[in-house]
């Protein structure tokens, strides 16, 4: 995984004004590979946004969720491919901006996903075997702009993947 570029989020004065730490890209890694659900957000194709918690991984740097093609989310971003993802904490915040696609793993990364699955949700019930994607079913989400924060006005820190998505604009809460 390419190191991201790390900068401040652009925020509205009297929002954080003062920001004093950084959230490091380990710690970040570690939330994105130990959060058990996700919260991904997508598009209709009315242009109404849609919300839904989801089961995935973060592997190799991208986060992978299986499930049917035919879902409102997966239409939605087999439609417009742009996602944002949101781990649970709202205080603690990992907000994630990339690009999805499906895809059929080679047998190397289906055996990791399904090792990474397996130790997160086994004790759940779900625990898919290496060949669960070879007919499709799985999405891709690879991240270009990443914001996160323990604590907003000490820490909020942006990491940048590819410079051609930080359009400054969109920064502004």
């Amino acid at each position: 995984m390419p190191t991201p570029h790390i900068s401040r989020p652009q925020f509205p004065p009297g929002y954080a004004d003062h920001p004093h730490a950084w959230v490091s890209w380990e710690e970040v890694d570690r939330k994105l590979s130990d959060a058990i659900n996700y919260w991904f957000c997508s598009v209709r194709p009315n242009g109404r946004p849609h919300a839904i918690p989801k089961w995935a991984v973060w592997v190799n740097g991208r986060i992978y969720a299986d499930g049917s093609p035919d879902t409102r989310h997966a239409r939605n971003l087999a439609r417009n491919p742009f996602a944002s993802v949101h781990l649970e904490s709202g205080s603690q915040a990992v907000i994630l901006e990339g690009r999805s696609q499906e895809l059929r793993p080679a047998p190397e990364l289906g055996a990791a996903l399904a090792q990474e699955y397996a130790r997160k949700y086994a004790a759940l019930g779900y625990a898919p075997a290496p060949d669960s994607w070879d007919s499709g079913g799985l999405l891709e989400i690879t991240p270009y702009k990443v914001m996160a924060w323990n604590s907003f006005t000490e820490d909020p820190t942006r990491f940048v993947f590819d410079s051609d998505r930080s359009d400054e604009a969109d920064e502004l809460a």
